[in-house]
Order: C-alpha cells, then structure tokens, then sequence
C-alpha cells in the first residue's frame, strides 16, 4: 500500500479536484424517477457532462476518462465532441461504465440456474439503454438456455435499471447494492 491524500471538493469549479489528475470518473447527474428512461436525463446530464470534460480538457487534457452518468450512450459521445474541440482527444483515454449491466447478467442468470454470481460470467456488449444492453447468453460456459428462457432474461437484464428505479420509488439511482 502506498500512502493516500484525500481531499474534498464541492461546487461548479472542479479545477481545484482536477489538478494533477491521471484518472477522472464522472457519476455526477439527476437519479432516474419512476416512469422515466435513460434518455429523459439527457437535457440535465449531458450539461453537467459537457461542463465537466471542458474543465477536463483544461486542466487535466491526459487523464483517464470514465463516465457512469446516465445516458452513458450519449454522454460518452458528448464528452468526445467537447474533447475533439479542445484538441485533446483521445479515443483510449475516454469510456463509459456499464459494469452494472454485468452484474446484473450474472446475478440474473445464476439465479435462474441454481448458481453462484460470482460464478458466473456474462458478456454483455452494446450500450447502456435499454434495448442496446445485449447479454450473451450463449457464451456462457455450460449453461443452455431454452429460447424462452433467452427471451425472459433478455429483456429482464435490459430492463433491470427500471425494475430497481421502481422499487426504490425515485429515492435513488438505479443501484440497489453492487459489487465485483
């Protein structure tokens, strides 16, 4: 282990956070409500984004880039532009995190086959919206699936992030407990 500053920011400036930064992670942006989609966020979140990679590019041009904010299909794409117009750009230096698709593949499909999650690994591929989050469930070192059961978790993995954001009733993000 090595030793560790930490240090709190608040505010619209984050310049003061940023100096020096090698990796930044932005999961800033309004929580998804009941009866709202990823894309609904876009007219909030893709400001808050917009905002922050410019201060980025400024103050910290070579970090890592990783975005959580949802819409990350979009976001991603908007971080770009504003990188690209400050020159900075760099296509291996900036990616979204769809982890929790993941975790929810894993934790769907050892369920529904009597295992362990941790046991399980699913491929999921795509974006983070909906019908763009694509589970491969044919990958999945010996287990099969029925059609219907491909179908079912299919569409249940795509729409995992609406099953939690009804449950929590829009007191939170789309993230009931997590880990890997």
């Amino acid at each position: 282990p090595t030793a560790v500053n930490i240090k709190g920011f608040s505010g619209e400036d984050a310049t003061p956070a940023l100096k020096g930064a090698d990796i930044v992670l932005i999961s800033a942006g309004v929580a998804r409500k009941p009866g709202m989609d990823r894309s609904d966020l876009f007219n909030v979140n893709a400001g808050i984004v917009r905002n922050l990679v410019e201060q980025i590019a400024r103050t910290c041009p070579k970090a890592l880039i990783g975005i959580i904010t949802n819409p990350v299909n979009t976001t991603v794409a908007i971080a770009a532009e504003v990188l690209k117009k400050a020159g900075v750009y760099d296509k291996n230096k900036l990616f979204g995190i769809t982890t929790l698709d993941t975790i929810r593949s894993n934790t769907f499909v050892a369920e529904l086959k009597g295992k362990q999650p941790q046991d399980i690994e699913v491929p999921v591929i795509g974006g983070h919206s909906g019908v763009t989050i694509l589970p491969l469930l044919s990958q999945i070192p010996g287990i099969s699936f029925t059609e219907q059961e491909v179908i079912d978790l299919t569409k249940r993995i795509q729409n995992a992030g609406t099953e939690v954001v009804e449950a929590k009733a829009g007191g939170g993000t789309a993230t009931l407990s997590m880990g890997e």
